[in-house]
């Protein structure tokens, strides 16, 4: 009998242990609106500030230290990063009310999850079409906490799985509670889970919770590197000069040709608010992964960190994003995984927001389906070298009503060593930087006739992307017309 016993243990143990092993991973996606790559306590870039939770998850994570959005505002970046495709494919290249994801051909990936057994969730914004009610709940999740456009930082309106509200408080705190809520309340415990907490903070106007409203009050404001704060725009394109100066594209205003080198004013309030704001979403993060912590699922969930976009904090003159400068392009890209990253990995490698779906997808198990336009990065995130990796990436930009933020349409092509910036303008020049020799895009080599072999292969590469990629500047160019009025 104690034979048999022990029999029956054993295999008990074994179903126990290939059980264990066949767990699939959780997701928990935290998204920042408008951070700049190197507003972490970790970057030295802002001394005072301290990230301890974001640093924290670096160093038992992976940093991806190249990693940049296919377009640089709201709207168009999230539905990237949901369906593994460019804004000219998914139909997102604005931010305005009219615009949805083509979802009937290109599911975002917690579809994928779903069919494969995940429970999901959405809590925070989403800033695409405008809707209310039940039509506001997107497809691919089973519980959808969100909020029209930009939200409020206090006080919000908020769409609670189709039902209209309004709730009291900083909506940072409201929506860690609701996803602290959801992980131990709501969500069935016997299913492997993704969810995402995607903030409205810190967009602008960059307000803090009232606890950290008088952060960093007699801290230095350091300036921006590489004196892009010196901007004189010689060599640089007129649009840029006008964007400047207010006047946009408008001929008969004149400007000069070249700036005088002078210390251009940053706002410090503006700047210090964002960063205030930053805090809140760190206290976030740390209450959610204790909240993992508490649930037995820490362990056996992968934690993503980013963007939806970069930010200027000055650079160039300039504030806000949507340019093809490393300021805007270039976002956070943070995970964790014990069982599978080691701590303090680093990635050189150049990624995008369209290589997250599929990543998350081979993690889950799942193959990547063909309309994705991204690459999984689980091989480098595992420290492998992976030879057949992208060498280039391409960007897009399609002008907007976002004056005077706004620069003409856009696409450039980024490799480790140059980028080249093709504004479609007949009477106006391109640009072309030497990141190595010139990381802060100062210097435009477009006339210096040395460059021109390499200027030709970069424009060759960009014909070769926008093949691959199958891009379309003329994709909803009646919708763009109609904002342009």
């Amino acid at each position: 009998m104690k034979q048999i016993f022990l029999v029956i243990i054993a295999i008990l143990s074994l179903n126990l242990n290939s059980q264990n092993k066949e767990k699939k991973p959780n997701f928990l996606f935290v998204l920042v609106d408008d951070q700049p790559h190197d507003a972490v306590g970790f970057s030295n870039r802002y001394p005072f500030l301290k990230t301890p939770n974001i640093d924290k998850l670096a160093e038992d994570g992976v940093n991806i230290k190249n990693f940049f959005v296919t377009q640089s505002i709201c709207s168009p970046s999230r539905a990237s990063f949901l369906t593994g495709t460019y804004p000219h494919v998914h139909g997102v290249n604005q931010n305005n009310k009219y615009v949805d994801p083509d979802w009937t051909n290109y599911a975002p990936y917690s579809v994928h999850l779903q069919n494969s057994g995940y429970e999901t969730a959405h809590i925070g914004k989403i800033h695409m079409a405008h809707k209310r009610g039940k039509d506001h709940v997107r497809p691919g999740f089973d519980y959808w906490f969100s909020f029209i456009g930009q939200g409020q930082y206090f006080n919000p309106n908020v769409n609670d799985n189709g039902k209209e509200i309004k709730l009291e408080g900083y909506i940072t705190d409201i929506l860690t509670e609701k996803t602290i809520d959801w992980l131990k309340n709501k969500r069935d415990p016997d299913k492997p889970f993704s969810v995402n907490l995607w903030h409205k903070a810190v967009h602008e106007k960059h307000l803090p919770a009232p606890r950290h409203k008088d952060l960093f009050k007699n801290e230095p404001l350091p300036e921006p590197p590489f004196d892009m704060h010196k901007e004189t725009f010689k060599g640089k394109p007129e649009w840029q000069r006008r964007k400047t100066f207010g006047f946009k594209w408008d001929k008969n205003k004149k400007v000069p040709k070249v700036l005088v080198e002078k210390r251009w004013p940053i706002n410090k309030f503006k700047n210090m608010q964002l960063l205030r704001s930053l805090i809140a979403i760190d206290e976030s993060l740390g209450s959610v992964l204790k909240a993992l912590d508490e649930i037995g699922e820490l362990e056996n969930t992968v934690i993503i960190y980013s963007s939806d976009n970069g930010y200027f904090m000055g650079e160039h003159t300039y504030k806000d994003k949507r340019l093809a400068y490393e300021s805007s392009i270039r976002v956070p890209m943070i995970i964790s995984y014990p069982k599978l990253i080691s701590k303090n990995t680093v990635i050189h490698e150049q990624c995008l927001n369209i290589d997250l779906a599929p990543t998350i997808l081979e993690l889950a198990g799942i193959n990547k389906p063909e309309y994705m336009q991204g690459e999984s990065m689980v091989k480098l995130m595992c420290g492998k070298k992976d030879k057949s990796w992208r060498k280039s990436i391409f960007f897009e930009y399609y002008v907007d009503d976002a004056w005077p933020y706004a620069g003409p349409d856009q696409v450039a092509v980024r490799t480790n060593e140059y980028k080249l910036v093709d504004n479609f303008l007949k009477d106006d020049i391109d640009e072309l930087y030497d990141l190595i020799n010139d990381p802060g895009e100062m210097k435009n080599l477009i006339n210096n006739a040395k460059y021109d072999d390499i200027e030709n292969d970069l424009r060759k590469e960009s014909e070769r992307l926008q093949k691959k990629y199958k891009y379309n500047p003329d994709r909803d160019w009646w919708l763009r017309k109609q904002i342009r009025k």
